[in-house]
C-alpha cells in the first residue's frame, strides 16, 4: 500500500511501487486530466507537481510519491479561478488541447518561482512541453496575462 496526497486529499493505492504515477492517477484514481504523450518524459503532457516540483509522471514510479503531495491539473482550481486557467481561456490558447494540462502545470511552477517572468524566462521554463499544434505564441501571451492577473489579486 502506497500512501500520498493528491490535490490535498489523502489516497492509498495498492499497486506495484514501480507503476508510473501517471497510470495510478488516471487508472486507479480516475484523474484523467493528466495526459499520456510519449512515455519517455520528452513531451511534457504528463506534467504534475510533486511537492511543488514539476515532474513527468509517465516515468516517475508511484513509490516516489509516497508520503508526498501530488497536484494534478484538476487540483490547480476546481472553479477555473487560477490566473493561468483564466488567462488560458482569455487568450484562447488550446487548439487540440492535448498538451495543455502539462503546459499549465509547468507554467504554474514558473509563476510561483518568477511572478513576473520575461519572454526568455517563459521560453526556457516551457521548453520541455511540446505543443504539436504550435500554440507557443498564445501560451507565452497567456503566461504573461496570468502574471498580470496574479498581481491584481487573482487566486493562486
Amino acid at each position: 500500500m502506497i500512501s500520498f496526497s493528491v490535490n490535498q486529499k489523502p489516497v492509498n493505492v495498492d499497486v506495484d511501487p514501480s507503476t508510473p504515477l501517471l497510470w495510478v492517477l488516471r487508472d486507479n484514481l480516475g484523474l484523467t486530466g493528466t495526459k499520456y504523450g510519449c512515455g519517455m518524459a520528452q513531451c511534457g503532457a504528463c506534467t504534475v507537481h510533486l511537492d511543488g516540483e514539476a515532474i513527468r509522471s509517465c516515468v516517475a514510479p508511484v513509490s516516489r510519491a509516497a508520503g508526498k503531495n501530488v497536484t494534478t491539473i484538476e487540483g490547480l482550481s476546481e472553479a477555473l479561478t487560477h490566473p493561468l486557467q483564466q488567462a488560458w481561456i482569455e487568450e484562447d490558447v488550446p487548439q487540440c488541447g492535448y498538451c495543455q494540462s502539462g503546459q499549465l502545470m509547468s507554467a504554474a511552477v514558473l509563476l510561483r518561482e518568477k511572478p513576473k517572468p520575461t519572454d526568455e524566462d517563459i521560453d526556457q521554463a516551457m521548453t520541455g512541453n511540446i505543443c504539436r499544434c504550435g500554440t507557443y505564441p498564445r501560451i507565452r501571451k497567456a503566461v504573461q496575462r496570468a502574471a498580470e492577473l496574479a498581481t491584481k489579486g487573482g487566486s493562486r
